[in-house]
Order: structure tokens, then C-alpha cells, then sequence
């Protein structure tokens, strides 16, 4: 008899969202689905508004990546006015997103994934969480609550907000760096390496004990990323590169403006999370599409041809070696190559403070509307985001296309979460820890779902399995 598993939501992600598992006749698992149930109209309410409060209204569309929207949104701006931002805006702007990666890599790490890693998915789900990693593992609690924090007050030294700055602006920034300041974001910078080096030493000894999750969520797909143009791993600018599952470049870089030349949205009438997908190899039919593509901290480091910095570097070789010498194709990775990015982040960091013109005062072009479309993409932590503004001649937004990180997982996601439960899900029998299982399937790639579908909420957690005349054969409910 065929049934359905539900979980709902899915916890310690941002947002919210549920999954469906489809079992056949058989019970066997046919297919799961991520259903994600928030809807925001950002792309909407924004018409009418000039495009230089865009950056103040979207980076309000989440808690978390404020710092991702604000420089999308103003690199929007800079291309509707046309202008080049004087050179230490840029390295200000680049120092404001490394210290989010800082952040939201070490939340991600410490605070949503480690209680799986570290205490097990099968761990009482009472203490399976950042007050059971405290009290098992104290000190590295502590150091990763330490590490967001270090990110955030970075955040805040530049732009005197941790949350919803309105810092970066169209045209640059508005206030400079001082000596004070530069030298208070170096005094971080020790402590912040030394609890990175700790992580990643605890993560690789964890490996052995995760054979058969690394296996299950390996499954072959493009890559895409920023990178510099001679192949670097970018985070701020440069082009967007797609790889296939080999490292294999399908298209070496394309210019940001050129996104609809290869990006296409398709959509479900289960989830409010557009399904984007590499153009060229389309077309999409129902979930299936030759075009699926990753991003991401695993995905950037699969398109890039070196990091850049002496640890990241280091650490990068080692990273490959866990696949075919040159791409990772286990999304269980993208744990590990957060790490990576940290690291980069902070060596990143460390030098452009060193740079002469660091305190130059000279850090916003001045211009009006002098094109009518901008679009501004960054890499954010989650993977590639991309603002799409058209305007009038009075700068008023008349069209939003926002395509965010998660949306461009949604494929992949959907994908990992059916491979884990054809492995744990065998007719109705439903145990705790196989839900934890496929819950980390999704937290693997730390989806950020008020950033893609734009709604707030609070669900209960329930898991139903219905007979397909819809009869309820079991409930199970978690407190």
C-alpha cells in the first residue's frame, strides 16, 4: 500500500519548510520533496520605490544576510549610475563580506550542523542541539559562539550596525575606516584562526564515521561560482564560472549582466521556491532537468582554479583529495569547505588591512540615472546572488528579479533528501533519527528560506502517514 512520510517542518534552518516522502506499493521510497511554505512579495513591493532605498529595504528581507542583500542591492546601484567606486570602497565593501562569511559560516557550523557531527544523528533529540554540543564539547562551544560573534562585530565596527546597516550605499560607502577601528578588527584576527584550525581538526577525524553519508549525497551536477579572471576563488566580484561534476569548465566566465543568458527559473505548484536552472542543458520537466547546478562553499571551491592565501590554498589541496583531485562531489562537504572559507576570509582580511590606502577618506562616486537596468551579484555565503533592477528615468524601480542562493540549490536539495530516504525509509516504520537524517540532508546546504520565498512563521513539528484514500495510518508528533 502506497503511503506518504511528512516531516514538518524541517528544523535548525533558517525559515521554514516540510518534506514529503512518497513510498510506493511496496513501500519503498519513489521520491522526496521539499516543500517550502513561505511566500514573501519583495519583487513586488518593491515597484514604486527609488532604487537608491533598495539596499535599505532588502537587506530587511533576513536576519541572517543583511550584508549579502545590502551589496547586491548596491552593486545594482552602481551599475543603474553607472560609476566605478573609488578603489578603497571596494576593499571596504570586501572586508564587510568576508566578516559575513565569518558569521554565517561559523553559525551554520557551530550552531545548526555540529550537533549531527558531533554528537550523532541518532543522539537524543532533546540535547541534539548548541546546549547539548555546550555540554559535551564546552570549549568549542564556546569558541564558535566567539568566532559569529568576532564576524558580527566586524560588521559593526564598519557600519556601526551588526543587523540591517545602512553602511554600503550606491556609489561605495558612507564613512571610512579609521586607525582605531582597523586596528580593533586586527586584534580579532589571532583567536579567530586558532578556533577555525580547532574545527577543522575535530570535522576530519569525524570522517570516518560518515562513509555512507558522503556517499549518499554524492550525485553528479554542474557547478557555478564566482571567480576572478585568472581563476581565483571570489566571494565580492569577478565572473561566473560553471563547471561539470569532473571540473570540467561548461562555461569558463560569463559578465553578471549575461545571467538570463544561461539561468532559467521553472516553477511547482508544491513549493514557492522557484527550480533554477543552467539554460544551455534545459529543458526542465517536472524535477528533472540535465541542467541542475550547485552553489555555495562546495561549489566555489570545485569552480575555482586556486584561494589565493597560504592556509586556504593548503587546505584546499586536501579538500580535493576527498574527490578526484579537482572537484568534490559530496554535498556532505560543503561542511568542510565552510570551514575553508573562513579561513580565507581572515587571511582576505588580514592583508587588505595591511594595504596602504586602507584609510583613504575618498569612498563614494556621486551620480544620478545614467542606465536604466542594473544588476549587482555577489557570493553570498549560501552561494551566488543576484539583484535585478530595472528603473525609470527618475530612478523609480519598475521591475525586481531577486534569484537567491537557496533557489539555486532547490534542485540538488530535493535530490540529496531522495537519496537519504531510499536508504533509511522502508515502508512506515518511522524512527527519529532517520527524520534527523533527512533533515541534515537539507541543513548540509544551510538554505536560507526567508532569503528565497520571503515569509515568517512558526509551525509545529508533525509527521503523518497518510494511505493514498487519505486515511491517517500514524501520527508521530515531536515536542
Amino acid at each position: 500500500m502506497a503511503t506518504m512520510v511528512r516531516i514538518e517542518p524541517v528544523t535548525r534552518i533558517e525559515g521554514h519548510a516540510k518534506v514529503s516522502i512518497y513510498l510506493d506499493d511496496a513501500g519503498e521510497v519513489s521520491e522526496a520533496r521539499m516543500h517550502v511554505v513561505e511566500f514573501r512579495a519583495f519583487e513586488k513591493f518593491c515597484v514604486g520605490r527609488p532604487f537608491y532605498e533598495m539596499p535599505g529595504i532588502t537587506n530587511r528581507i533576513c536576519g541572517i544576510c543583511p550584508t549579502s542583500h545590502a551589496l547586491a542591492s548596491v552593486k545594482a546601484g552602481d551599475a543603474i549610475m553607472g560609476v566605478a567606486i573609488p578603489p578603497v570602497a571596494v576593499k571596504l565593501r570586501r572586508i564587510f563580506n568576508w566578516a559575513q562569511y565569518i558569521q554565517s559560516h561559523a553559525l551554520s557550523f557551530f550552531h545548526l550542523s555540529a550537533p549531527d557531527l558531533l554528537l550523532g544523528f541518532d543522539h537524543d533529540p532533546a540535547t541534539r542541539n548548541v546546549m547539548g554540543l555546550i555540554q559535551h564539547y564546552p570549549d568549542l562551544a564556546r569558541k564558535g559562539v566567539r568566532l559569529r560573534g568576532m564576524g558580527q562585530e566586524i560588521i559593526r565596527i564598519l557600519a556601526d550596525k551588526s543587523i540591517h546597516q545602512a553602511w554600503a550605499v550606491p556609489g561605495g560607502v558612507r564613512q571610512p575606516l579609521n586607525g582605531e577601528k582597523r586596528d580593533a578588527i586586527k586584534a580579532m584576527l589571532p583567536e579567530a584562526l586558532e578556533t577555525v584550525e580547532c574545527a577543522l581538526a575535530l570535522l576530519k577525524k569525524s570522517f570516518a564515521g560518515f562513509a555512507d553519508e558522503v556517499e549518499i549525497y554524492d550525485f553528479p551536477s554542474l557547478f557555478a561560482g564566482l571567480v576572478t579572471p585568472d581563476g581565483g576563488l571570489e566571494h565580492y566580484d569577478g565572473l561566473l564560472r560553471f563547471v561539470a561534476s569532473d571540473g570540467t569548465p561548461v562555461e569558463a566566465g560569463i559578465a553578471g549582466e549575461r545571467y538570463r543568458d544561461y539561468i532559467e527559473e521553472a516553477s511547482e505548484d508544491w513549493s514557492y521556491l522557484k527550480f533554477p536552472f543552467f539554460k544551455p542543458h534545459g529543458p526542465y520537466n517536472r524535477g528533472e532537468c540535465a541542467g541542475m547546478y550547485r552553489v555555495g562553499p562546495l561549489a566555489r571551491l570545485n569552480v575555482c582554479d586556486f584561494a589565493g592565501t597560504p592556509r586556504a590554498d593548503e587546505e584546499l589541496a586536501a579538500f580535493r583529495r576527498l574527490g578526484n583531485g579537482r572537484t568534490v562531489t559530496s554535498s556532505f562537504h560543503y561542511h568542510y569547505a565552510r570551514l575553508i572559507e573562513i579561513l580565507f576570509a581572515l587571511e582576505k582580511i588580514a592583508q587588505t588591512l595591511d594595504e596602504e590606502d586602507i584609510l583613504d577618506d575618498w569612498v563614494r562616486a556621486e551620480a544620478g540615472v545614467n542606465r536604466l537596468k542594473g544588476i549587482g551579484m555577489v557570493e553570498a555565503p549560501r552561494g551566488t546572488l543576484i539583484h535585478d533592477y530595472s528603473v525609470d528615468r527618475n530612478g523609480i524601480i519598475t521591475d525586481v528579479n531577486l534569484i537567491v542562493s537557496t533557489g539555486h540549490n532547490n534542485l540538488a536539495m530535493n535530490r540529496t533528501i531522495t537519496n537519504i530516504a531510499k536508504k533509511y525509509v522502508h515502508g512506515d516504520s518511522v524512527k527519529e533519527g532517520m527524520l534527523n537524517r533527512v533533515e541534515h540532508g537539507i541543513r548540509a546546504y544551510d538554505p536560507c528560506l526567508s532569503c528565497s520565498t520571503h515569509a515568517v512563521g512558526r509551525m509545529p513539528l508533525e509527521i503523518r502517514i497518510l494511505s493514498p484514500d487519505g486515511r491517517v495510518l500514524k501520527d508521530f508528533l515531536r515536542e
